[in-house]
């Protein structure tokens, strides 16, 4: 990606910075196909540690622990038919937002729902805009539009994969399954007007191949991650609301922080140094995306110019203080130049 730029639900831009090697990271920020990513580490996976050390096809249902290693029991997701036994010196437990191995020493735990469903798709078109651009549209309180692309070319005709993340408040719904198919009916109305002479948000909307259904659901931080050998990673140790492509960027960074500790130091004392490093700041995080989002910038906008087109946003907020809102929940996520290295 290029830029970042949010636009009102009235197709006006807000504001818009540069992202990655193009605001002086030492890094690209890449918008990629999940199922291209999960492919990219499981043969990475695969070609490091052998075929034999990656198995599918399971779900964690408990451990237990001693002095010397863990046992986790497993079954088959297909089937739900219990398998062997595996014997570690160490468990991470990775296994998302309904984490098995969480609820065993977090048993009376329940989702947080806000009242806020999300609709996610992937549509196949021209590049929108300069086809580099991370694109954020209105606000949690009239409906939100995130869309990013994450495929290029893909049959030789320039056309780009893009993907895109509606929200919207359903006050008084009770919360949806997950991952279940959406229905367009759900949500279109709230985006029917949305056509801009830069998008046709509606027409995004209808040409996508899939439509999935999502509850915006986190939980509260806990007072602990690690318990003897084991420990929480990604969604099973802060999930947070689904926003600012946080769950997986903070998920890798745990990742990151545990695989240099262990580099250094025994496993078992690896795991409480990563809790050290990793735990507070996660919750600053989860917490921010309650208050203060990424996309808080268009909430402020729309509260000032009272929820209509403007002719002069600098008659309300100037662009360098929209800025500082930018740069706060980058210091706060963890992704600021200055920590980024």
């Amino acid at each position: 990606n290029r830029e970042s730029a949010f636009f009102n639900r009235f197709g006006q831009l807000i504001y818009k910075e540069k992202r990655g090697r193009h605001a002086g990271y030492p890094y690209p920020e890449i918008g990629i196909h999940r199922g291209k990513l999960h492919s990219i580490q499981y043969e990475a996976a695969v070609k490091r540690l052998g075929t034999g050390a990656v198995v599918l096809n399971r779900r964690c249902v408990g451990l237990e622990q001693d002095a010397l290693g863990i046992t986790l029991h497993f079954e088959e997701t297909t089937t739900g038919k219990p398998v062997e036994p595996v014997h570690a010196n160490i468990a991470l437990a990775c296994d998302g937002v309904n984490s098995a191995v969480r609820r065993q020493f977090y048993p009376d735990e329940e989702l947080a729902f806000e009242g806020i469903n999300t609709w996610r798709g992937v549509s196949r078109g021209r590049p929108i805009l300069d086809g580099r651009t991370y694109i954020r549209i209105g606000s949690i309180k009239t409906g939100k539009i995130v869309i990013y692309p994450i495929a290029d070319d893909i049959d030789g005709k320039g056309n780009q994969l893009n993907n895109w993340s509606t929200e919207a408040p359903l006050m008084g719904r009770p919360k949806n399954d997950w991952n279940k198919p959406g229905q367009l009916e759900d949500f279109l109305p709230i985006y029917e007007s949305w056509r801009f002479d830069w998008l046709d948000v509606p027409e995004l909307l209808r040409n996508s191949e899939v439509l999935l259904e999502y509850p915006m659901v986190d939980k509260d931080p806990i007072p602990c991650w690690t318990f003897g050998r084991v420990t929480f990673l990604g969604d099973a140790a802060h999930p947070m609301y689904q926003r600012g492509s946080n769950g997986a960027a903070q998920g890798l960074i745990d990742a990151r922080t545990l695989a240099d500790l262990m580099a250094r130091m025994d496993p078992v004392a690896a795991l409480s140094a990563y809790e050290e490093v990793r735990r507070l700041t996660t919750t600053r995080i989860v917490e921010t995306n309650r208050r203060h989002p990424p996309d808080f910038i268009n909430i402020k906008v729309e509260e000032l110019v009272g929820d209509r087109p403007f002719d002069d946003l600098d008659k309300y907020i100037s662009q360098d203080e929209l800025r500082a809102l930018s740069d706060n929940y980058k210091r706060i996520a963890g992704f600021d130049r200055e920590t980024v290295v």
